[in-house]
């Protein structure tokens, strides 16, 4: 048989489909997600498209021959920004298995401690010998299996601490469980009147409660460096020496590089602009709001997306050296440190195991010692003080304040996502904003419509709608909604980087940059017509929308004590005015990530306790670093993900309530911690006295793991 061509086995190698994964920032409810899916399955090569809204992602199966740019084309059409996204660093983003194995040992241990205690009315109700015997060993039949299933969370967390040669809570709860299933199964064994299955399945159950409690209330999220990892486009468009392009891997560049980089797409590395002219959205990186025009000998950082025309650039640094990758180099260093944070739940454990257990063996010792050697009456004594004094109410005094305070931060719009949030929300005594899409909606607004006469803003309007620049696309709006029918115009053409065109009565009008249509520039955010003519030059001027709330939040935190401070990477002009608006008068502008990252550190060295609200790429490594930190739904999911809460809705006023519900759990959390305390002050000489059987302790236990709770529900009043 002849051997297969190189032509022929080159297409037996060729990948039969491609996998893309693409980001939708602005997708947010089910009709988005049917709106995108059919979209994008009606293109030809498209197999199948599947939309996350919870990630705001698209993961697409395709010929290869398919292009994220074809798609982005798509969903751009559709009205939904997207941006490619590398699926090899997103493998992280699985199902939550971990919560669904606590609730299933919940919902088990549940059942059984219920059938165990029915079973044990029998007994308590008069049942003798082999009656009692027969419903104990059905008991251990349906309890020990319980406890081996249920308690494993805890018995693999207890022997990990033992072989640290340190102690932990889950080192009382395991030996909790197994005194009380090994005394039960003794009981039994002997034909004892008194078994204690049903102390030891509630046990387990109350627990893991308390466990599934604790993780509902912390946010099982990708590391905000991944995420920054993932925006960096994977592949770029690199041109040979014969000016022909090829596709290649982003490892694959090199300083000194030409790469091609088309209107719509992210630069691929860092590089300086030889050839083309076009505006740059780089929002993202410096929050800034507006675009910036490109132009030969420019530099550009990677990330950055191009707006209007294609651009040439010599690369200067590529892939882990790029300015992108040491912004997540910033971030990995800060969420590193927050770790470093012990909440009081782990203080209060550090003290709290080690007395447990010196309290049962001394129990132990002292009855072995007052009863000549009885083992059984010492086991049990040891077993009761060892339950009795088991941390479950301990474990569910931070979980259960946490899940009510964020029950009504939720209903408030805001969304908890770490579980030491309320506490470092509570401790908080700077806030500090950014601007641009935080205490602003990032969109700009046309401010002085009314001082033109109707002819100008029809004209305006029309040469407006032939415009994909921002402020053009806001003041077609505006011009819209005020009624305003644009004239008609011919030859109407988009020049990249300047502006837009087009003829009127045999006059040529343009609509863009100053020194392009010959105006003299304001220090104002502004557009400008001119007609070329001698006739004087409009300015169109524009504001950042304010945030609904903005001012009413800025007013309640600085009643609260708080220092109110504004950082921004928008020009100095704009965060002078903007800060004015709202009376804020400590505000820095032109500020690069590292420089909000390094306030942020040497705000935390003076002793500050910081509250970072941010919602841009430039925002994510002091959003990381900041002792607690808040972003918008519509922020970017980098910040996002190292933020500890979401603002779910526009509205930012909540922030106030926040501060006040984070104090008020803090007292709460204090006061579970006294109630069990004190639940511990009065039960343990009980049980050291021989007053309380292990089913008396289970049960007292249980009473005070109630209360606990019923005191953290006091937050919903």
């Amino acid at each position: 048989m002849a051997a297969p061509s190189a032509e022929r086995l080159a297409e037996l190698n060729r990948p039969t489909r491609a996998r893309l994964m693409l980001s939708l920032p602005t997708a947010h409810c089910a009709a988005c997600m049917s709106t995108v899916e059919n979209g994008l399955q009606a293109l030809p090569g498209v197999r199948s498209a599947r939309v996350n809204l919870t990630l705001k992602r698209v993961s697409v199966d395709a010929d290869p021959e398919v292009t994220a740019d074809t798609l982005i084309a798509a969903l751009d059409r559709l009205g939904y920004e997207a941006h490619e996204l590398d699926a090899g660093l997103l493998s992280a983003t699985e199902t939550d298995r971990q919560g669904r194995d606590l609730l299933m040992r919940l919902g088990v241990a549940g059942f059984s401690m219920m059938n165990v205690m029915l079973l044990s009315v029998a007994v308590w109700s008069g049942a003798q010998d082999a009656t009692r015997d027969l419903f104990h060993w059905i008991s251990a039949a349906i309890a020990l299996p319980t406890v081996v299933f249920a308690g494993q969370p805890f018995f693999r967390s207890a022997w990990a601490a033992l072989r640290a040669r340190r102690l932990g809570m889950d080192v009382p709860i395991s030996l909790a469980l197994i005194l009380a299933s090994a005394i039960s199964l003794f009981e039994t064994f002997h034909s004892g009147h008194h078994a204690y299955f049903d102390a030891a399945v509630m046990l387990a159950f109350f627990l893991l409660a308390g466990r599934y409690l604790d993780h509902r209330t912390r946010a099982i999220a990708r590391s905000a460096a991944e995420e920054l990892a993932a925006l960096e486009v994977p592949r770029a468009t690199r041109l040979r020496d014969d000016g022909a392009e090829e596709i290649v891997a982003i490892s694959d560049l090199a300083p000194g590089d030409l790469v091609r980089v088309r209107p719509g797409a992210r630069m691929p590395a860092d590089g300086v602009v030889t050839e083309g002219t076009s505006e740059l959205d780089r929002s993202l990186l410096t929050g800034e709001t507006l675009p910036v025009w490109a132009g030969p000998g420019v530099p550009v950082a990677a990330g950055t997306v191009n707006l209007t025309g294609p651009l040439t650039l010599r690369v200067t640094a590529a892939g882990r050296d790029s300015s992108l990758h040491r912004m997540a180099d910033l971030v990995a260093v800060a969420e590193s440190a927050r770790t470093n944070y012990t909440s009081l739940a782990d203080r209060a454990a550090r003290a709290y195991a080690p007395l447990v257990h010196l309290l049962s063996f001394a129990a132990f010792g002292f009855w072995m010692w007052r009863t000549g050697g009885d083992l059984r009456t010492a086991i049990n004594i040891s077993a009761a003080v060892l339950i009795i004094t088991c941390p479950c109410a301990l474990g569910l005094a931070v979980p259960a304040v946490v899940t009510a305070a964020s029950g009504r931060l939720f209903r408030r719009g805001l969304l908890i996502k770490s579980g030491t949030a309320l506490e470092r929300l509570a401790e908080v005594d700077t806030v500090l904003f950014d601007k641009t899409g935080t205490l602003t909606l990032g969109t700009p607004e046309p401010t002085n419509l009314s001082d033109h006469p109707r002819e100008v803003l029809e004209l305006a309007a029309a040469l407006a709608e032939g415009s994909s620049h921002p402020l053009a696309r806001a003041l077609a709006q505006a011009a819209q909604a005020a009624g305003i029918r644009p004239a008609a115009l011919t030859d109407l053409r988009e020049v990249p980087g300047y502006g837009v065109e087009a003829r009127v009565r045999g006059r040529v009008l343009r609509l863009g940059r100053a020194d392009w249509v010959g105006a003299d520039p304001l220090p104002l955010t502004a557009t400008y017509l001119c007609a070329g003519d001698g006739s004087p030059c409009r300015a169109f001027t524009f504001a950042d929308r304010l945030r609904p709330g903005a001012a009413e939040a800025v007013a309640t935190l600085r009643d609260q004590g708080l220092q109110v401070r504004l950082i921004s990477g928008d020009t100095t002009a704009a965060v002078a005015a903007f800060a004015a608006r709202l009376d804020i008068d400590d505000w820095t502008a032109e500020a690069l990530p590292a420089d909000k990252a390094a306030l942020v550190a040497d705000l935390t060295a003076r002793g500050r306790r910081v509250l970072m609200v941010g919602d841009g790429l430039n925002d994510t490594a002091a959003l990381a670093g900041a002792h607690v930190s808040i972003s918008p739904a519509s922020a970017l999911d980098a910040a996002r993900v190292a933020s500890d809460i979401v603002l779910l809705g526009q509205d930012i006023a909540p922030l106030g309530a926040a501060l006040r519900i984070a104090r008020q759990s803090a007292r709460r959390i204090r006061e579970n911690f006294a109630l069990a305390a004190a639940y511990n002050a009065v039960a343990v000489p009980l049980a050291l006295v021989g007053l309380a059987t292990p089913l008396a302790a289970a049960a007292a236990m249980s009473v005070s793991s109630i209360t606990v709770s019923l005191n953290a529900l006091r937050l919903r009043a």
